[in-house]
């Protein structure tokens, strides 16, 4: 389930109920969007590890921002 968390600069956060990855611990998985000329931009990622392990159209600088962000 994808819940809504925030829009910041047309940015828009969203993140997964609390689950449990594949070693038992809990984990949630986040993802930011933000509308371009062809669909989305978006990045995303775990937490509590905080690292994004997909990502489309956003710059270095504005995915460490999203990371420092969380």
């Amino acid at each position: 389930m994808k819940n809504y968390y925030s829009t910041i600069d047309n940015i828009v956060l969203t993140f997964s109920d609390v689950e449990e990855d594949k070693n038992g611990f809990d984990s949630i998985t986040f993802r930011f969007e933000r509308s371009n000329d062809n669909g989305f931009d978006f990045a995303e990622g775990t937490l509590p590890e905080n690292q994004i392990y997909k990502t489309y159209g956003f710059s270095e600088d504005e995915l460490m921002q999203m990371q420092e962000y969380l």
